[in-house]
């Protein structure tokens, strides 16, 4: 059978059907059996001959036939996709780490899956259960670390790693797991110590409940660097990491009173604007009477009045590291500087 016969009635067979073209199909149009079309198209490691490779991919062309995911990974032991954790979608922290892994997975010829964790410890869990039977290649986890409840979380992840997947996660605490370093509190000390040169000497802090790794080691290192220049964290007041929490938080701490000259210190830009919001429905004058400071520089905190001051991660290079965590043997994270970025939102005391 020539390769123009074949594509000629596969085309015919194309266009005679509604239903979407299998394998089989694609088999029998090629005049070859079952196995040599699924290690063609399946990404079996066999070794098929020239001809009938050319044979079956054109026919598969001309069919319009999509390999099967699942028939993939049978072939292969995993399928061509990059599972991504993230506690909510909709804050753009979590968008620009998954910008990073949609490049590398880009340049990789993979595919990125997304799922929601909701910072809830036991959906995590549930979730990568349920991933195990797809079998991605990597699974990297971003969502927020907590102190509690994590066996369930870390059963699952060992479980997907001897299975054969790469598990990557973000900041110590995970065992043997391969993870991505953010220097939180570093980052976080440096900014306390600006804030102090700048004449700032009292302190609200907004963050989430107490256990969340990323929201204790800012406010660690915040307070630290602050103390060190003079400063006092005089409040602590905990939410999520949600805009609607910030302002929830900054309407208590009004309602107990703050004083002109006191700084606010939010430990993520999105809680950081929620706050303000709040500050200007009560009336106080962003800066010049309150001053706010965040943590992460999203796009949206140099385009709010004031600007936000914040300490500048690079998040999508991160993400861009953590999916090279999955994919590369030989990986080793490269140094990722944070730097403390001063706008409007603390002009400092005269």
């Amino acid at each position: 059978m020539t390769s123009s016969g074949s594509t000629s009635r596969a085309r015919q067979v194309r266009l005679s059907r509604s239903a979407a073209p299998t394998l089989h199909d694609v088999a029998r149009e090629a005049g070859v059996s079952l196995a040599t079309a699924s290690r063609v198209l399946n990404g079996s490691e066999r070794k098929v001959a020239e001809s009938f490779r050319e044979r079956v991919e054109a026919v598969a062309k001309e069919l319009g036939y999509t390999a099967n995911v699942s028939a993939q990974a049978t072939a292969r032991g995993t399928s061509p996709v990059i599972a991504l954790l993230v506690a909510d979608i909709a804050d753009p922290y979590f968008g620009l780490l998954a910008s990073g892994v949609a490049r590398g997975a880009d340049e990789h010829g993979l595919v990125v899956t997304v799922a929601i964790t909701e910072r809830d410890p036991a959906r995590e869990a549930r979730i990568i259960r349920a991933l195990r039977g797809q079998r991605p290649q990597g699974l990297i986890l971003s969502a927020s670390r907590t102190d509690d409840n994590e066996s369930g979380t870390a059963s699952e992840l060992a479980e997907f790693s001897r299975l054969g997947g790469r598990v990557v996660t973000f900041g110590a605490g995970a065992g043997e797991l391969r993870h991505v370093e953010i220097d939180n509190r570093g980052g976080a000390q440096e900014l306390g110590r600006r804030m102090a040169a700048l004449g700032y000497r009292s302190a609200i802090a907004i963050g989430a409940a107490p256990g969340v790794r990323t929201s204790d080691d800012r406010l660690a290192g915040f307070r630290a660097g602050f103390e060190s220049g003079g400063g006092s964290v005089d409040r602590v007041l905990r939410g999520d990491f949600r805009r609607e929490s910030g302002a929830e938080s900054m309407t208590r701490a009004l309602a107990d009173g703050v004083e002109s000259g006191t700084l606010v210190f939010c430990m993520s830009d999105v809680i950081a604007i929620g706050a303000m919001s709040a500050l200007r429905e009560a009336g106080r004058e962003i800066g010049q009477d309150v001053a706010v400071c965040g943590f992460d520089d999203v796009p949206v905190s140099s385009d709010v009045t004031p600007a936000l001051t914040t300490v500048r991660i690079p998040l999508a290079e991160i993400g861009y590291q953590a999916f090279r965590a999955t994919v590369d043997a030989d990986w080793t994270q490269p140094a990722l500087a944070l730097e403390v970025v001063v706008r409007a939102s603390t002009p400092g005391l005269s």
